[in-house]
């Protein structure tokens, strides 16, 4: 083709920015327009704040699309003759009439080693499950949920301690110049693959109620729940009546009753579990904000209280 390729791209959170940025810095890409989710309501006085894709397009000049309903755009798409689209944490289904205004097609950037972990929170149920390996998919969308062929990928082995927005700023670095890899290749007319039949895992949206802590689970499975509930939606329980999140718990030997404090080490209290002892590193008690484990320690004197109902 002559000219650079010409694309619409469609995102909204901070970990859809390095994408954004490649493209817009890609000599061969221009960025013809961003759709981003509309203006929401933040903060106690509910003022409507642009999502962080708007923000840099904006700094960067690019026209920003931000319909309710995605539909709506379509011929503002056509008009633009796109040789293709990007799409990174959009956060809204595309019927087939935006999918077919498109151009070549809509690659999206996905957190996970496709099919495994499809749905909108890959990273959160890789943690949950004790992944050891994660990665990334840039894919062609169709009308299911991931389901597309698969035009690259790249693994991410997963550290120990790390969390879920520990893991996303890392595979959004690393996907960024995979996702605009794969758009050029899908413009050159390059085929991709289409994905396993085996090993599909699902990854729904993950709610404050499936991060609340059930003590008489073990404490390595506890240690991962609080990673991946770290930095949204905050693995949770209570004290002394009161919500206690936790954001950072680290699983240690040992034995004690389920959700009572059996002891305290330098970094914070040592709870029970099912199954070894968790030591809460880091909390943060309801009205307050976060503190580390040790300061809770001192402050709240937990030692023998229990947590949870």
């Amino acid at each position: 083709m002559t000219g650079p390729i010409r694309i619409a791209f469609f995102g909204t959170p901070d970990v859809a920015l390095p994408a954004l940025q490649a493209l817009l810095d890609a000599p061969d890409v221009e960025v013809m327009a961003v759709v981003t989710n509309p203006d929401r309501p933040k903060g106690r006085s509910r003022t409507p704040v642009a999502s962080p894709v708007k923000q840099a397009a904006l700094a960067a000049g690019i026209d920003v699309l931000q319909p309710n309903r995605p539909v709506e755009i379509v011929d503002a798409l056509e008009a633009m003759q796109l040789d293709a689209c990007a799409i990174v944490a959009y956060g809204a289904l595309l019927a087939r009439p935006v999918l077919d205004a498109g151009g070549s097609g809509f690659v999206n950037l996905h957190f996970s080693l496709l099919p495994r972990w499809r749905g909108a929170a890959p990273v959160q149920h890789a943690l949950r499950a004790g992944d050891e390996v994660i990665g990334v998919t840039c894919f062609v969308l169709d009308e299911g949920m991931d389901t597309g062929p698969v035009l690259r990928t790249g693994e991410l082995p997963i550290a120990p301690e790390a969390t879920a927005g520990d893991l996303l700023d890392e595979l959004a670095t690393i996907g960024a110049p995979l996702l605009l890899d794969a758009v050029r290749a899908l413009v050159a007319g390059e085929q991709p693959t289409p994905q396993a039949d085996e090993g599909v895992t699902l990854a729904p949206k993950v709610t404050p109620e499936d991060v609340r802590i059930d003590w008489h689970r073990p404490a390595r499975e506890l240690a991962d729940l609080v990673r991946s509930a770290n930095p949204a939606p905050g693995a949770h329980t209570t004290f002394d009546g009161e919500r206690l999140k936790i954001w950072r718990a680290r699983p240690i030997a040992g034995v004690g009753e389920a959700g009572v404090v059996a002891d305290r080490v330098d970094d914070g209290p040592v709870v029970g579990t099912g199954d070894g002892l968790l030591v809460l590193t880091q909390v943060q008690p309801a009205g307050k904000p976060r503190m580390s484990g040790a300061a809770f320690a001192n402050g709240y004197q937990p030692l023998g209280g229990r947590l949870g109902s």
